[in-house]
């Protein structure tokens, strides 16, 4: 039997189990329905997991922590299936690609030197973010649509 305080833990690791089968999912060039599918649980896994920790009172730094790298795991699976699948767009937006990158290197190079850890973002910004790009990626993998999203996705991480 699960116990409730293993919950957090496990939608955790469900979207680490998810990102890679995004992957999976594209390496034939075209996705399917079931990658939106796990992509949206693994992005409700992303909400719930901290509301249920909080909840919970299982909230610890080791918990938000792997929540961030299963955050980054996922998203470097969604961005290595877009260039699988939508190389031209990958391509077409390079400077904001490039320049989002660059800026969130340059923050966890920060926190690294004054923390010596990575930072374990859960504010509202970081969650209109993670808002952002679950509909860029929706527009992108559900809908074929790119025609602007990039900049739009760009200008809001410049904001967060």
């Amino acid at each position: 039997m699960i116990k409730l305080s293993h919950i957090p833990s496990l939608l955790i690791g469900m979207r680490f189990t998810i990102a890679p089968l995004l992957v999976f999912d594209a390496l034939d060039h075209k996705t399917s329905y079931w990658f939106i599918i796990g992509y949206v649980i693994a992005v409700l896994s992303d909400i719930f997991d901290g509301i249920i920790a909080r909840r919970l009172k299982v909230s610890t730094t080791q918990l938000r922590q792997a929540d961030s790298w299963a955050d980054i795991c996922l998203y470097l699976c969604v961005a290595i299936s877009a260039w699988l699948v939508y190389p031209q767009v990958i391509i077409d937006f390079r400077l904001p690609l490039l320049s989002a990158i660059a800026i969130q290197l340059i923050l966890f190079a920060i926190s690294l030197i004054k923390f010596c850890k990575f930072p374990s973002f859960h504010t509202y910004t970081a969650k209109a973010w993670g808002l952002a790009l679950l509909a860029a990626t929706i527009g992108l993998f559900g809908f074929a649509y790119a025609n602007t999203l990039g900049w739009r996705l760009y200008f809001v991480g410049l904001i967060v």
